[in-house]
């Protein structure tokens, strides 16, 4: 019976250890999450690295880019199980010169995904609540708040780096959607690293044609740069200011979204209303804009 009770003791000693453990983990995590707040100032660097087209005459590959700007980066959420983070660009020093940049939300051991297909297309995924133990999920959004891609992961902490990395399915990329058409899938082998001077994105990513039955064709790969140079927040005021007159309005524009997204079903949206893509017709809104304002706007796009 000694034996019996050490053991059960033992045991119940060793769940206890594993679960202050895995907090530890979590709240670490969340701390390096964090920490991508601020005023940055940010290189962005593509360039294509292999092609593979069937007509190698008429292939023109896509130019390489380097791009500087300032980028505000707001902490919008942080619960227990969920950090939202918004991305203000600073392209300028008028609030003119402000976009409403993309935004990452980070969900811990989340099940529930919105993957990307093709053109405007997402099939939502129901996940296995052991496929993500210990995981955290980032789902990107668009300048409107409308889905871009998702992907779950494990934070790692070892030989002195700290970084996070999935790959996942994405539309084509804001500086190729307006210049390409000869592929429809950007396949994304995303990296997160916290590093010395603030953080960088790191990509390998494969630019696919996938077909109506759902086979793809890899056109050509590029490589993914982005530095995140953390600068004192002074530098990035302009941007403050303008979310902070303009944040009341993206909070009616994502509750929308949330309401969407929890209907659990796959989501198409249409390219245009009235010739005019959403971003173009979110970023018309006033500051005051109404909830049934909002609401219209984006249920226009929706494919019912």
């Amino acid at each position: 019976m000694k034996t019996k009770s050490f053991l059960v003791s033992a045991s119940m000693l060793l769940v206890a250890i594993n679960g202050n453990s895995q907090e530890a983990k979590k709240q670490q995590d969340k701390k390096v999450i964090r920490s991508m707040c601020g005023c940055y100032e940010v290189q962005f660097n593509f360039a294509e690295t292999f092609s593979y087209p069937k007509d190698t005459a008429k292939y023109v590959p896509s130019k390489t880019k380097h791009e500087k700007a300032l980028e505000w980066v707001e902490l919008l959420e942080d619960t227990d199980n969920k950090i939202v983070l918004q991305h203000i660009l600073i392209t300028g020093k008028e609030e003119n010169d402000i976009v409403k940049h993309w935004r990452q939300d980070w969900l811990f051991e989340n099940t529930e995904l919105y993957k990307f297909n093709k053109e405007t297309n997402w099939k939502y995924k129901k996940l296995d609540a052991k496929e993500v133990k210990g995981q955290w999920t980032q789902k990107v959004y668009q300048v409107d708040d409308s889905p871009r891609y998702e992907g779950s992961g494990t934070w790692i902490n070892v030989d002195g780096r700290t970084f996070w990395q999935n790959t996942t399915d994405a539309p084509l990329p804001r500086r190729e959607h307006t210049k390409r058409d000869d592929y429809n899938v950007l396949k994304r082998r995303n990296i997160h690293e916290i590093t010395s001077y603030g953080w960088l994105h790191e990509q390998d990513n494969d630019k696919i044609i996938r077909d109506e039955n759902g086979k793809d064709y890899v056109l050509a790969q590029e490589k993914g740069y982005d530095t995140y140079t953390k600068v004192d927040d002074s530098k990035c005021n302009v941007g403050i200011n303008w979310w902070t007159k303009n944040k009341e309005v993206w909070k009616k524009v994502r509750a929308k979204w949330d309401a969407e997204f929890a209907k659990d079903k796959d989501l198409t949206l249409k390219k245009s209303v009235e010739k005019k893509p959403l971003f173009m017709h979110l970023f018309d809104l006033k500051a005051d804009a109404s909830t049934d304002e909002v609401n219209k706007i984006i249920d226009d796009f929706i494919v019912k």
